[in-house]
């Protein structure tokens, strides 16, 4: 997939998943060429969690969720328990980075044609926290661009603090 944030044409559709799709490959740029025991290292000492491999974790099981979870209505089977709500970021640190990017990879391309059929105005099946909102595609789609683009700032001041790299 080639990064740009141009889109084929500038309908709302197009807008918000190629910007969905440049997030996504800006979070795996920033990982390219770190060393393993780097991408399981956390250099800021009050965010144990900050990892790489954490934090691009994260990333898959966030579209999980509002794909999967929320607008399509299945079954939560994500790593998170009551005991560890964070589990998707704790349990990274026992898997190799590229392993993880090629997870988020393959779920990233099966969500891209799970919505690219369905109306941005098709309400979630499930509801968000206050019981009664059911946001659209087009809500939970802005708000996987939002979510990655955050995430993408932790992965860039995370990887200046482990190796220096900047940029991408």
């Amino acid at each position: 997939m080639t990064r740009t944030d141009l889109p084929p044409s500038f309908d709302e559709r197009a807008t918000l998943t190629t910007f969905l799709d440049y997030a996504r490959e800006t979070a795996r740029e920033k990982c390219a060429e770190v060393s393993a025991d780097d991408a399981r290292r956390s250099p800021l000492p009050g965010s144990p969690l900050m990892t790489l491999c954490g934090l691009i974790s994260h990333l898959r099981w966030v579209e999980y969720f509002w794909i999967e979870v929320v607008f399509l209505g299945q079954q939560d089977e994500g790593p998170w328990t009551e005991e560890d709500p964070d589990r998707e970021m704790t349990m990274a640190v026992d898997i190799p980075l590229a392993d993880l990017l090629a997870d988020y990879e393959a779920q990233s391309a099966r969500y891209r044609e799970l919505v690219a059929g369905a109306d941005l105005d098709a309400p979630a099946v499930r509801t968000l926290r206050d019981g009664t909102t059911r946001p659209n595609l087009r809500w939970i789609l802005f708000h996987l661009v939002e979510e990655t683009a955050r995430h993408n700032g932790h992965l860039d001041i995370v990887r200046e603090l482990l190796d220096g790299r900047t940029g991408s």
